[in-house]
């Protein structure tokens, strides 16, 4: 028994190690480069093996009182197909009006396919999957707790999808929970934004949801209902852009940190957790000393992570002497997770500005070449702002000493969180 306690110890002891102490990967990018130019566009759809698709339609949803109804509406309007995937499911008054709105269209003969991740819809699955499947959907769990998967339990899939007829997509930041539609224990109404999205880009977001399907049960989804023609509706263009664990590169830290080095004017972010490491830090510096204004919108003290805000403002000091200006979103919990860029590249969808995303976390992004979807999304930048408090350097350094105190250990969060 002695050296199986010992081999159980070392085991134990290197997974700490590997968790905690690997080093990061310090990303920068090899030559300056013109956010507007073609060649941006080219290095895009390279470096992040996806492909601009002209040609799409784009309304932007703001909060739960605008996206569930929408997304509603298309599920009851599906003739064919209604894919979904998502980390938050959770029973209650939108969860159930959900599942109601799924089982109807299964019985009417719709092919509904639904995977949620196992740690994020804990609890929820079991209750929400019966009454789904009897009426005829297809649930999957995805990495559900196995002995043969335990390494890659940190592995989730965080992506907030719905295709419906392979013709209209929502992307954002937004699952299925009652605290994105009304108040509840959890506080006030969470701020967030999803998007509606119908054209070419569609196609790539439904193979997005595909990956997962495929790993939850093995089928490859190939039906023609599934996949509709590239017709152009609309005048955005837009990469859908996946973002998977691989050797801890992942596209979406390709993606924010490419656009952010590219920036020649401006930079407005709107993340619930952030919590940058050095490399991106070193980023977010060099781009600032260039002279681009960076402003970054996270919670405040209605977070619905107290540990995670407390060790991302241990690293607000370095950033604000750098020039960024950091608010701090007043009322409620803000979990939208948007980048603007020079007024023309904007970004959504499931990526936060922190490790957990960038190295463990399924993710799927959409970044849209439009000045106008910029500009929606920039109206409520502003709208934020004004509910926002800034964060100065002097209200930085006169932080409770409980929060200082916490800085010294607070980095085991900022590599797993």
């Amino acid at each position: 028994m002695l050296y199986l306690t010992i081999i159980g110890g070392a085991f134990i002891a290197w997974l700490i190690l590997v968790l905690l102490f690997t080093p990061a990967i310090p990303y920068h990018i090899e030559a300056d480069i013109d956010s507007a130019s073609d060649h941006f566009i080219h290095v895009l759809e390279s470096a992040c093996q996806t492909r601009l698709e002209p040609g799409n339609r784009i309304e932007i949803l703001t909060n739960g009182a605008k996206f569930y109804p929408a997304m509603l509406e298309a599920i009851r309007a599906a003739r064919e197909t209604v894919n979904m995937e998502c980390y938050i499911f959770k029973t209650g008054v939108v969860g159930d009006q959900f599942i109601e709105a799924l089982a109807e269209r299964a019985r009417a003969g719709v092919r509904v396919t639904l995977v949620m991740d196992a740690i994020g819809s804990f609890g929820a699955i079991r209750r929400s999957a019966r009454p789904l499947r009897e009426a005829g959907c297809r649930v999957e769990p995805y990495q559900r707790l196995r002995w043969y998967s335990l390494a890659r339990l940190n592995n989730r899939t965080h992506r907030e999808l719905l295709v419906v007829d392979g013709q209209v997509a929502f992307v954002g930041g937004a699952g299925i929970a009652d605290w994105w539609m009304k108040p509840n224990v959890k506080g006030p109404v969470w701020r967030d934004t999803m998007a509606r999205i119908e054209g070419p880009v569609v196609s790539d977001i439904q193979g997005v949801l595909s990956e997962n399907w495929l790993e939850c049960c093995g089928e490859i989804m190939t039906g023609p209902e599934t996949y509709k023609p590239h017709r152009p509706v609309g005048e955005s263009p837009a990469f859908a852009i996946k973002s998977s664990p691989a050797d801890r590169a992942t596209v979406s830290r390709v993606l924010f940190q490419t656009l952010i080095e590219a920036a020649d004017e401006c930079v407005m972010i709107t993340t619930p957790y952030f919590l940058p490491d050095k490399a991106f830090r070193a980023a977010i510096h060099r781009t600032v000393t260039r002279g681009v204004r960076i402003t970054v919108i996270v919670p405040g003290r209605d977070t619905d992570q107290r540990w995670v805000r407390l060790a991302s403002r241990r690293m607000y000091g370095k950033l604000l002497k750098t020039g960024v200006r950091i608010f701090e979103y007043g009322g409620s919990m803000v979990h939208a997770k948007v980048l603007v860029v020079d007024n023309l590249w904007a970004v959504l969808g499931t990526t936060n500005l922190d490790n957990r995303s960038f190295e463990h976390n399924d993710e799927v992004n959409v970044a849209i070449r439009d000045e106008l979807v910029a500009r929606r999304l920039l109206d409520d930048f502003e709208v934020d702002l004004r509910r926002s408090s800034e964060v100065t350097l002097d209200a930085w350094h006169a932080r409770p000493f409980l929060e200082k105190l916490v800085g010294p250990v607070a980095w085991i969060l900022e590599r797993q969180q």
